[in-house]
Parts: structure tokens; C-alpha cells; sequence
């Protein structure tokens, strides 16, 4: 669980704010939210298959040349 110290004289918006990048950064919500509900593993390996055909198309996309504008 990511915790914060909060600084004296500091407004409660900035310290909710890095809590909020803490817990951004540690990818918690991200697996509370996938962990709601039980996925078969093979719904798991297909949404995995899909999503990494995807990276590579775009990383495909942005290695190509862009079109010339004459």
C-alpha cells in the first residue's frame, strides 16, 4: 500500500495529489480493477494476444516512413 508523508504546511490537494501518483505509479488500482471479476484463462491469454498485436502495429506504424505531401 503506498503511503505519503504529508509535509507541514502543505494543502491537503498537493498531498492527495502525490498519494494519487503513488498509487498511479505502483499499477494498484490497474490489478484491483482486473481482479474484480475472474477471468478464464483462456479469455486472459486472448485479451494478452490481442493487446500485444496491437503494440506491435503501432510500433510498426511508427517505424514506417509517413506519406509525402507533394
Amino acid at each position: 500500500m503506498p503511503s505519503i508523508r504529508v509535509k507541514e504546511n502543505e494543502p491537503f490537494e498537493v498531498a492527495m495529489r502525490r498519494f494519487k501518483r503513488s498509487v498511479e505509479k505502483t499499477g494498484l488500482m490497474t490489478e484491483l480493477r482486473a481482479r474484480e471479476a475472474y477471468e478464464k484463462p483462456t479469455t486472459e491469454r486472448k485479451r494478452k494476444k490481442a493487446a500485444a498485436v496491437k503494440r506491435l502495429q503501432k510500433r510498426l506504424r511508427s517505424q514506417q516512413l509517413p506519406p509525402k505531401n507533394y
